[in-house]
């Protein structure tokens, strides 16, 4: 289903001004160099885009919340190329750090808790887009150094070749007999949210990671956390049995293993007993050498076409304000099963909890594991 509400969006604001953030905002590089993308018209930015003809991501890969349609819906408009490279939200910082001046790519998309970490490195170029007043504000920083498009809430997906009961909590899966996955809790924020889930089932919070380190090392010593990647390619062979995954990226997944193998079965649950919403947000190279290119593409994203294809890709749109049609809605998991999901409390605390996670995990968890 083609559709192109945002050419109408985009139209009726070419030539102006974009009102958000055009009085009084710094650049990223504010005599170096670098250009004020909250300072110039849209329909500037559209024609430099065009001149850079391509945007290169990290982190974007077409089958991650749909990415796909986006990055094929902008080609169509502005006839952008794109590639990405998928990777981990630390290994996205690490690249833009390690190439700086030699940057070869344009923008990311991180964990929520990212976020702010990029913009203290200096690794981050502003742009509010023109959708700024309909975001929230704990989904964006002050001047645009990330904004979040959309967010997520750990679920369980569970393939029933191998359990015949999927567990629809942290406890239930305490009860099992098989294997774990989680990812690697070292770099990747969705493991580190799903380590924070498990801590929020069972009494902790941002600040006490404590009960969801304990839990996994439970796990560990039983001999059932997975230590490899947590990949398409392994839960579809079977290789793991139940793992802990974003409701979009689980719900993605047990949709394309169906329509590989019709006789497939793989459920996805939220866990009853507490778990964890948080967001991804996109991040522009400060060092990039198509920053028109990238800021278009973060337009797009914020755009409600853009939203909607997030949607289609089972996330949860930011702007609440955004209509889904309803054969989109309708592919969403029922709202009820969220009913003890929350956001991120304190970013901050989650933020400096995040730092040593990574330490906590390789010495309290994987020491363990059998």
């Amino acid at each position: 289903m083609k559709r192109k509400i945002i050419s109408a969006v985009l139209a009726l604001t070419l030539g102006t001004t974009l009102m958000t953030g055009c009085a009084g905002s710094s650049s990223a590089g504010e005599g170096d160099g670098k250009v004020d993308l909250n300072s110039i018209s849209l329909e500037e930015m559209i024609e430099k885009a065009k001149q850079e003809g391509k945007v290169e991501s990290v982190g974007m890969p077409d089958t991650w919340a749909n990415w796909g349609d986006t990055w094929k819906e902008i080609n169509e408009l502005y006839g952008l190329t794109h590639t990405d490279v998928d990777m981990s939200s630390a290994e996205e910082l690490a690249v833009f750090e390690s190439e700086k001046n030699n940057a070869t790519k344009d923008i990311g998309d991180v964990g929520q808790a990212f976020g702010p970490i990029a913009e203290e490195k200096g690794l981050t170029l502003p742009y509010k887009t023109s959708y700024w007043d309909d975001i929230p504000d704990w989904a964006k920083d002050d001047n645009g150094d990330w904004i979040i498009g959309y967010y997520g809430t750990i679920a369980i997906i569970t393939n029933k070749a191998l359990v015949s009961e999927a567990p629809k909590s942290f406890a239930d899966i305490l009860k099992g007999d098989y294997m774990v996955g989680v990812g690697d809790v070292v770099k990747a924020s969705q493991a580190q949210n799903a380590v924070l889930s498990a801590a929020i089932a069972n009494g902790g919070s941002e600040s006490n990671i404590q009960p969801g380190i304990d839990y996994f090392k439970t796990l560990a010593e039983q001999g059932r956390l997975d230590k490899g990647e947590l990949s398409l390619a392994r839960l579809e062979k079977g290789e793991i049995a139940v793992a802990l995954l974003w409701d979009y990226n689980a719900l993605g997944y047990r949709d394309q293993f169906k329509a590989n193998n019709p006789n497939s079965n793989f459920e996805v649950n939220i866990p009853q007993d507490g778990s964890i919403q948080s967001g991804y947000c996109t991040v522009i190279n400060a060092y990039t050498t198509r920053p028109h290119a990238a800021a278009l593409a973060r337009e797009y994203i914020l755009s409600d076409e853009g939203q909607i294809n997030l949607a289609i890709g089972y996330a949860k749109p930011v702007r609440s304000s955004v209509i889904l049609p309803p054969e989109v809605a309708a592919k969403l998991i029922s709202n009820d099963q969220y009913k003890n999901a929350r956001m991120v409390q304190d970013a901050d605390v989650w933020k400096t909890t995040v730092e040593s996670l990574g330490t906590k995990w390789q010495e309290e968890v994987i020491a363990y594991a059998k």
